[in-house]
């Protein structure tokens, strides 16, 4: 095979992750260089590893957490622990690795760690420092359970581990938003004051670096704070589109007559009186099951 020359760049695609469609014909997301770097860059600002830190590895290169979960560590020489094939699916198995292993991040869908909960996870007997969720919404009800656990009386680092919610679309490299909780009540970082301010669901939060986020009408107007409308992302992060597909690309990805190009996501949101995006559903029938997204 001839050797290629052509010198990459960050606008190059990086990889491309296939979602479910509506018609039952899968679409291929195109992510460049550029906004998983964005996304890498955020994460270690964040989440700030050093070379001597391990991840949690348990996702699927089917799906888009799988790619920070692997370059991320590396970017900063930490260990990637890798689990056995069908592990992220054991609640048992999982629970037990970051119990008697010094894992220092590991994301989760909120199905996952409700049933790791239900088999004796405790935060306390961890190495972690920062738990990340996401996937799909984040009951009020685990975020209380999970952080009844935080408390450093156990046989962990006695370090208190850092609770995130994130949020983000396989259209815009994997996280958009996040919202920091309180670590050891559930509350929020902000000023409300119990999880009754929460709703049903943790906030999604606010958008991460180089990233803008819209809650626009029909009509693409925005929303005063407290009113629902549809959430529009813009920045870095956003996909080339749809390979092979520029039809779905111009319907989902859309220009503004500011001249910015905007995703469309599908999910209804509004602001808070905190300047925190709170998720409250779909425009369609999209659901999504242990993080898996069906159409």
């Amino acid at each position: 095979a001839p050797v290629l020359t052509r010198t990459l760049t960050p606008a190059d695609t990086a990889y491309v992750i296939f979602t479910s469609g509506t018609t039952g014909r899968p679409k291929g997301v195109m992510i460049s260089h550029r906004a998983i770097i964005n996304l890498i860059s955020w994460r270690q600002t964040v989440f700030p590893l050093t070379d001597g830190d391990r991840v949690l590895q348990k996702t699927s290169i089917g799906f888009d957490v799988s790619v920070p979960e692997f370059f991320w560590p590396l970017t900063v020489g930490a260990t990637i622990r890798l689990t056995r094939p069908g592990g992220e699916k054991d609640p048992h198995y999982l629970t037990d690795i970051l119990h008697t292993e010094p894992i220092g991040f590991v994301e989760l869908v909120p199905t996952i760690a409700h049933a790791m909960l239900d088999t004796g996870l405790d935060l306390s007997r961890s190495h972690l420092r920062h738990l990340a969720l996401g996937g799909e919404a984040f009951p009020t009800t685990l975020a209380t359970t999970l952080t009844a656990t935080n408390n450093n009386t156990g046989t962990g680092t006695g370090t208190t581990v850092q609770i995130w919610n994130t949020y983000g679309p396989t259209e815009a490299a994997v996280e958009t938003t996040g919202h920091h909780l309180n670590p050891t009540t559930a509350t929020t970082t902000d000023t409300d004051t119990d999880t009754d301010a929460y709703g049903t669901s943790v906030p999604i939060g606010q958008p991460i670096t180089n990233t803008t986020t819209h809650v626009l009408d029909p009509w693409l107007r925005p929303v005063p704070v407290g009113i629902t409308g549809e959430l529009y992302l813009g920045g870095t992060q956003l996909a080339d589109g749809y390979i092979n597909r520029p039809d779905l690309t111009a319907t989902r990805f859309i220009a503004t007559t500011a001249g910015q190009r905007l995703y469309r996501t599908g999910d209804l949101v509004r602001w808070n009186t905190d300047g925190q995006l709170d998720y409250l559903g779909r425009t369609d029938d999209q659901v999504k099951i242990r993080g898996y997204r069906i159409e």
